[in-house]
């Protein structure tokens, strides 16, 4: 498997009056990516593929500044669909996302069931790297939809257990053929070579 890194876009700027995808990042996020952005590990990397979302591209902007890379966008690595209920309050917000971890077979309030965020994101990740084998990426997406990735790898049972650790986002974990991912790490701790 060609080795990539996937990473979460960290904190964004809440607008209870945009749809999710729309928000952007807030200056903590845009200030975290751009620490991050120079980590020499990264230099590893030959692609950047984006989610479509506007926080997903913001931060792939900006490590493909860094970098000096294009973005690529891939409009199918979104986050799991959560239109059904648009914006929810913080405490509301993680209730309903523990139950889209316990229930991964159900539409929790009409969002995307887990299995199916799953095989989403799996299959566009595949796809991408089958495009350029010989280049390994770097994916800019979310932690919902990364969290389901990381378990598919891993070989772990959907599960929140998995999620990534509460520092806002702006989280990576690492994958190859001789590197399983065992848990997500807060941009602020450097990458492995």
């Amino acid at each position: 498997m060609t080795p990539f890194l996937y990473v979460s876009h960290p904190q964004v700027k809440v607008d209870a009056d945009l749809p999710v995808p729309l928000w952007g990042l807030s200056e903590i996020g845009i200030a975290r990516t751009r620490a991050f952005a120079h980590d020499p590990a990264l230099l590893a990397f030959g692609r950047i593929v984006s989610s479509d979302e506007v926080k997903a591209k913001e931060t792939a902007a900006l490590l493909a500044e860094a970098l000096r890379l294009p973005v690529e966008v891939r409009p199918a690595m979104h986050e799991n669909d959560r239109s059904a209920t648009g914006y929810l309050a913080e405490a509301e917000f993680q209730a309903v996302a523990n139950q889209f971890f316990a229930q991964p077979l159900e539409s929790v309030r009409g969002w995307e069931r887990a299995v199916d965020a799953q095989a989403r994101i799996v299959h566009e990740v595949e796809a991408a790297l089958a495009d350029a084998p010989q280049t390994p990426p770097i994916f800019v997406g979310h932690g919902g939809v990364g969290t389901l990735l990381l378990c598919h790898l891993a070989g772990y049972p959907i599960s929140r257990a998995h999620d990534q650790p509460p520092v806002g986002g702006g989280c990576w974990f690492q994958s190859a053929s001789d590197r399983t991912p065992d848990r997500w790490r807060a941009m602020e701790e450097a990458l492995t070579p």
